[in-house]
């Protein structure tokens, strides 16, 4: 049998934060550049089936552009070829800028995200809503999606050059309501239009200027603008639309009053830029801030805050899963069941497709752009991932446990290699003896032992949390998993503490 584990005796044991969740495999990186081959093919072959002119694509992997490709044509009649540094409107990925620019102001305390919309829109005071029990409009229904007004593309789409004047004529002749503010989900680019508009009457200059001057330029996005003039002919991707078995141009739109909603043109360099940014939110850590926000802002944007819909998705080998999806502020939030934890956007405009996907908790981004009338690149996203999958190292950082949990630890399993209670008693919580008392958790542990014989191995920690974690015990007929909790006391105490034993199955003779 094993040695007894060390103790703390019967003093409290300190509490000290843990190191933040780190990658355990050292070769990862390396594994992961494996697929590289594979996504250049997906996305060569994607872009071809897909009767798209011209695709980007880029993989952001530990704050860094890991590989960057581009294949077709940005201009059919030059046939000029699409490179790295081509210039592609990204059109609803936009979103997420403007959420950070009002973020960027509640931060500065120039407006607060519960405020009503009318405090800074004041043609909305007259608004007529559905309901006399509707709450009033606030920020924070705009940046969640969760206005009440109807789905609107993409009739949004072809409202982006209005002028400011038409845009108030608008308001003050009021919005239809789909459903009661705060209720559902409903997708809507006159939302994000009037977070512009608000960001413009707040700042005092427009919310083009505003995000340039506080997102792109302290990012490095040099070539990321909202001014199609701003970009040299000779890099921009033109706009293509597929009909009639031929490519036709599409006219661009142009940049107005309701461009908040879908207006920026970038490269798949530039926007690598706010990818690692947005990426390197993750994990919560000391240390300076860096970027246009503070990491917890970036990280708030990545929180789902309302519920949108539970979506089956499926790979090229019909395998399926599901996908509880949410949104954000100005992003989609995924929680899957292949991938975990994930934050992605698309866009589509006339004569553009794009589509990005962060796995924050894993280090990893994808991004692809397209020059084809609402090209859908990210269908081809979920066969990406599992290339990257196949590898193995797509594997998410691994959470420390706290000093704390690990000395808990170390009680409990003396308490159970020796049946010693006093250092187990000494390190509990108010309730841990009051929900099973000792004379019933020491005959647990002897029922275990006589049924599944002595200790042959006690394995790894597994930890679910800082204060939480399992690990198993192998016995001579079986194991026993045992999980704790910490209570959030000062310093930490054991609140909970659970035996689970678990028989080996004895084959039936032949």
């Amino acid at each position: 049998m094993p040695s007894p584990a060390k103790t703390s005796g019967s003093k409290p044991v300190p509490f000290r934060y843990p190191a933040p969740p780190q990658f355990a495999d050292p070769q990862r990186r390396a594994k992961l550049e494996t697929a590289f081959p594979s996504l250049s093919n997906h996305f060569r072959s994607f872009q071809e089936l897909s009767q798209i002119p011209g695709l980007a694509w880029g993989i952001v992997i530990d704050g860094q552009l890991a590989r960057a490709e581009a294949f077709g044509l940005r201009d059919i009649e030059a046939n000029a070829p699409v490179t790295t540094d081509t210039v592609f409107r990204i059109a609803s990925m936009s979103k997420s800028f403007v959420a950070m620019a009002i973020l960027h102001l509640r931060d500065e305390k120039k407006l607060r995200l519960d405020d009503p919309v009318a405090k800074y829109l004041p043609e909305l005071k007259r608004l007529v809503y559905p309901t006399t029990d509707s709450p009033e409009l606030t920020i924070r229904h705009f940046l969640t999606m969760s206005p009440g007004f109807p789905e609107d593309n993409p009739w949004g789409d072809r409202q982006m050059g209005i002028r400011r004047s038409q845009f108030t004529r608008w308001l003050r002749a009021g919005i239809p309501f789909a459903n009661a503010p705060g209720v559902t989900y409903e997708y809507s680019n006159y939302a994000y239009a009037l977070l512009g508009r608000i960001i413009t009457r707040v700042a005092g200059i427009s919310f083009q200027r505003y995000i340039t001057k506080h997102i792109f330029k302290p990012l490095g996005m040099t070539a990321t603008t909202w001014d199609l003039n701003k970009t040299p002919p000779e890099r921009l991707a033109l706009a293509y639309r597929y009909q009639d078995n031929s490519f036709i141009r599409e006219p661009i739109l142009p940049d107005g009053a309701f461009a908040a909603m879908a207006g920026i043109f970038t490269t798949i360099p530039d926007f690598s830029r706010y990818m690692i940014f947005l990426l390197d939110a993750f994990p919560p850590r000391d240390g300076a801030e860096r970027g246009p926000v503070k990491r917890a802002t970036a990280r708030e944007m990545q929180q789902a805050m309302r519920y949108e819909e539970l979506a089956v998705r499926s790979s090229a080998n019909d395998v399926t899963w599901r996908s509880a999806i949410s949104y954000g502020f100005g992003l989609a939030i995924w929680h899957d069941e292949q991938w975990g934890y994930g934050v992605a956007h698309g866009g589509g405009l006339p004569g553009y497709g794009s589509y990005f996907y962060l796995l924050p908790h894993h280090g990893v981004g994808l991004v692809a752009f397209a020059n084809k009338t609402y090209g859908r690149v990210g269908m081809a996203f979920p066969q990406a991932l599992d290339y990257l999958m196949q590898t193995g190292g797509l594997q998410p950082r691994l959470v420390q446990p706290a000093p704390a949990l690990v000395a808990h630890r170390e009680i409990v399993q003396c308490w159970i290699e020796t049946g010693k209670e006093a250092a187990l008693v000494a390190c509990a919580a108010d309730n841990l003896l009051l929900d099973r008392d000792l004379e019933h958790r020491r005959a647990d542990l002897q029922m275990v032992r006589r049924d599944l014989g002595n200790i042959v191995s006690v394995g790894e920690l597994q930890v679910t949390n800082p204060l939480r974690g399992k690990w198993v015990v192998e016995l001579e007929r079986g194991s026993l998993e045992a999980v704790i909790t910490l209570a959030p006391t000062m310093p930490p105490s054991l609140q909970m503490l659970a035996l689970t034993p678990k028989p080996r199955e004895i084959s039936a003779a032949v």
